[in-house]
Order: C-alpha cells, then structure tokens, then sequence
C-alpha cells in the first residue's frame, strides 16, 4: 500500500512562509501527478496545488496563486509547498496526495495523513 507522509506544519505567524513535505514510497511516483490539498473542521477537502508527473504543468487554486509555489523531486520521491505570505484563512490540515493525472476535486487515488497549519495573527 503506498503511503504518503508529509511533514513541516505546525504555528505559523501571519505574513511568514510556510513550506510543507511529503515523502511518498510508491515505486511509480516518477509517473503519477501529485498534489495538495486542505481540509477545515466541518468542510472537505478543497484543492491548493498540483504538478504533472515531470514537473512540467503546476496548478494552483486561486486562493494561494501567486503566493504559493508546488516542486517536486523524482529522484528523493517527494514533493513540497512553500507558501509565502501566509493568512489566518490558510488554517487547516493540508494533505499530500497523488493520482494518475491532476484534478482539482477530492478524487485523488492516495492520501496522506495531513499534517496541521495554523496560522495566528
């Protein structure tokens, strides 16, 4: 089963930078699209980033576009996203995900735990 962990959240003051991980063990990861996600108490998840499976096409909700910035590194099996300027609005559990092509629903194949982002004024 693969599994996705990601890592780097946490209190995060309002108007920083924000950078979140995720490692995944899956053997095709180089051929599979990645993404973020996020999740507030009450509401599913919605959509924040993505990238293509070589990097190439990146995706962006336009709630963090221009502000956020998803990479990826095929040979370490990982991929991040750093965020600057970071609002109390950006509070939430951000997920690691990963699918066959991009979407920007809840339908990807895998999923990580999340890891929490609260950001305070």
């Amino acid at each position: 089963q693969v599994q996705l962990r990601e890592s780097g959240g946490g209190l995060v003051p309002a108007g920083d930078s924000l950078s979140l991980s995720c490692t995944s063990s899956s053997s095709t990861f180089s051929a599979l699209a990645m993404g973020w996600l996020r999740a507030v108490p009450g509401k599913g998840r919605e959509f924040v980033a993505a990238v293509d499976w070589n990097g190439g096409g990146t995706y962006y909700a336009s709630s963090v576009k221009g502000r956020s910035t998803i990479s990826r590194d095929n040979a370490k099996k990982t991929v991040n996203l750093h965020m600057t300027m970071v609002k109390p609005e950006d509070t939430a559990v951000y997920y690691c995900a990963e699918g066959t092509i991009p979407t920007y629903t809840d339908t990807w194949a895998h999923y990580g735990q999340g890891t929490p982002v609260t950001v305070f004024s």
